[in-house]
């Protein structure tokens, strides 16, 4: 490349443009390679049972630990694991079932009562209020006659 040279007052001169080894001349970036595929095994593309009999792969069930408490994943549910101390456990929760019961009728019990008392409640008033009116009414018709 030449760069064009010009003063005033003399002609035009050609200069060769010198290379600069460090900056290329025009923007080139490097070509990235291909990607390659996440995975070359075809495995994801089998059912459980397959994978199973091919490879001899038994997952068993999901299983965790909770508060000291042994949990396995069956048909969509958490279920508390019977181990060595589940006979205790299950006799707890058949206590505690039978307390919450008791104290649910003990509930439903109080809630009738207070029904009870709020329509004794609400009857008195209306009675009350019916008797201070005919009292309101005999003192004014006792008042005119006098």
């Amino acid at each position: 490349m030449l760069n064009r040279l010009s003063h005033p007052g003399e002609g035009s001169v050609d200069l060769p443009r010198p290379k600069m080894p460090l900056f290329g001349n025009t923007f080139s970036p490097k070509k990235t390679p291909p990607r390659k595929s996440a995975s070359l095994s075809n495995l994801h593309n089998l059912d459980r049972s397959t994978r199973e009999v091919e490879l001899g792969l038994d997952y068993g069930t999901p299983t965790m630990n909770l508060a000291g408490q042994s949990l396995k994943f069956e048909n969509g549910q958490w279920i508390a694991d019977m181990g060595l101390s589940g006979g205790v456990d299950r006799r707890e929760a058949q206590r505690l079932r039978r307390r919450n019961q008791q104290l649910e009728e003990e509930n439903n019990l109080l809630r009738l009562k207070v029904d009870i008392l709020l329509d004794m409640l609400s009857e008195t008033t209306a009675e009350s209020h019916l008797m201070e009116k005919e009292l309101e009414e005999l003192k004014s018709v006792s008042r005119r006659r006098k």
